[in-house]
């Protein structure tokens, strides 16, 4: 698909990031952006792929404990 090709070459070309910059640079010049409201959170988890095992998900019903010793 032409749109998916485009995509890829302008990703490759670091389009996205420059084109970020220049919006960023206009909206600076115009004083166009308040961040007094912004907030940033860097934290991320690593998305685990696939249904979990049953020997790996957590068992909350009755029974015995398994010993981890």
């Amino acid at each position: 698909m032409t749109c998916w090709r485009r995509l890829a070459e302008w990703s490759e070309a670091n389009v996205w990031p420059r084109l970020h910059e220049l919006l960023l640079a206009k909206l600076r010049s115009a004083n166009a952006l308040d961040f007094s409201r912004a907030a940033v959170d860097g934290s991320h988890i690593r998305a685990l792929k696939g249904v979990p095992r049953r020997d790996e998900a957590l068992l909350t019903g009755a029974g015995r404990a398994v010993s981890t010793t």
